[in-house]
C-alpha cells in the first residue's frame, strides 16, 4: 500500500512563495495521476493541480495558474507544488493525493476528489496581508 505524506506548509506574507512536497512511501505503482487539493475553512475541497507521474502531463485551477507549478521526482518518488504570488484566499490546507490512472490525468475530471484513492494528512499553509 502506498501512504502519502506532505510537508512545507506554514506562514508566508502575501507575494511569498512556499515549496510543498508530498512524499510517497511503500509500493508504488508507476501509472498515477497525483493530485494536490485544499480545504480553506468552510468551504468544499478544491483542486489546485495534478500531475501524470509518467509523462508529466500537469493541470491546473483558473485559480492558481500562472502561480503554481506541479512537479515530480521519480527517482525520489516525491511531487511538488511550487507557489509564488501567494494571496490571502490561498490559506487552506493543502492535501496530496494518488489514483491509479493507466493513461495519465483525465483532463476533465482530474480536480474531482473522487479520482483519487490515497490521500496525505495536509499541511498548512496560511499567507497574510
Amino acid at each position: 500500500q502506498v501512504q502519502l505524506v506532505e510537508s512545507g506548509g506554514g506562514s508566508v506574507q502575501a507575494g511569498g512563495s512556499l515549496r510543498l512536497s508530498c512524499a510517497a512511501s511503500g509500493y508504488t505503482y508507476p501509472n498515477y495521476c497525483m493530485g494536490w487539493f485544499r480545504q480553506a475553512p468552510a468551504k468544499e475541497r478544491e483542486g489546485v493541480a495534478a500531475i501524470a507521474t509518467r509523462g508529466g502531463n500537469s493541470y491546473y485551477a483558473a485559480s492558481v495558474k500562472g502561480r503554481f507549478a506541479v512537479s515530480r521526482d521519480s527517482a525520489k518518488n516525491t511531487v511538488y507544488l511550487q507557489m509564488n504570488s501567494l494571496e490571502p484566499e490561498d490559506t487552506a490546507v493543502y492535501y496530496c493525493a494518488a489514483g491509479r490512472k493507466p493513461y495519465g490525468c483525465d483532463s476533465a475530471s482530474w480536480w474531482r476528489p473522487s479520482e483519487y484513492t490515497t490521500w496525505g494528512q495536509g499541511t498548512q499553509v496560511t499567507v497574510s496581508s
